[in-house]
């Protein structure tokens, strides 16, 4: 792993928003107050959402809310790749390049970023602030590849089974602030089969555990009967 750094130019301060706390009690009230660095995690992911990165002023608010030293929430901030430690865009375009997605055209989606959004890196940003874009591995929806993982304050979420058209389609929307519908642009639902002519589990049994037959595990006692 690459070293991580916090970016060169940070904010005065930081503070959670008022919707931001109250998920930030929602987690402190799940540990021990002698536990309370448990929550570190969530509290830089709340931060995140928040912000769109972790700042330098956030890793020392929460070092103080949870009791934790500076260091140590530091440490946890530049372990996991998930936390951004610089700006990034409004809109992180997260595109899936491992072989599953690179057979069915992940190259593609590539050269749509590139055009529309310029350099590689979730770190550059395009010139009107609201798009960056990073290659990652495998996110688990193979089915459905070629895939983008979209995060931005609203979540993180799929779009799959894209072509170039449809990701500039979806850029487009996000530039204009239309809301974008997740999950297979094709039309399909989940991973479903998109040729098949053949009716799968028509019946109930085959999946609902009605044909199951009781069996007798080692060293178990027989059931007792009733009555």
């Amino acid at each position: 792993m690459s070293v991580r750094r916090l970016a060169a130019e940070q904010p005065q301060s930081f503070a959670f928003s008022a919707e931001s706390e109250e998920k930030v009690q929602f987690w402190l009230k799940k540990y021990p107050e002698d536990r309370a660095a448990s929550a570190v995690i969530p509290l830089l992911w709340l931060a995140q959402k928040q912000e769109g990165w972790v700042s330098e002023p956030a890793i020392r608010l929460i070092g103080e809310r949870l009791g934790m030293p500076y260091i140590r929430v530091y440490e946890v901030a530049t372990f996991y790749t998930m936390f951004n430690l610089t700006p990034v865009g409004e809109h992180l375009i997260q595109v899936c390049g491992t072989t599953p997605c690179w057979l069915r055209g992940a190259d593609d989606l590539k050269a749509v970023c590139e055009k529309r959004i310029g350099k590689k890196g979730r770190e550059n940003l395009s010139a009107d602030g609201k798009f960056s874009w990073e290659e990652v591995e495998c996110l688990g929806a193979c089915a459905n590849a070629p895939m983008v993982q979209i995060a931005n304050k609203a979540g993180d979420y799929y779009y799959e089974d894209l072509t170039a058209e449809g990701l500039e389609k979806i850029l487009d929307d996000l530039q204009a602030g239309k809301e974008i519908k997740q999950g297979p642009i094709s039309g399909r639902h989940a991973s479903e089969p998109t040729q098949s002519t053949v009716e799968t589990l028509k019946d109930p049994s085959l999946y609902d555990g009605s044909r199951a037959k009781p069996i007798t595990l080692p060293n178990s006692e027989p059931a007792k009967a009733e009555g």
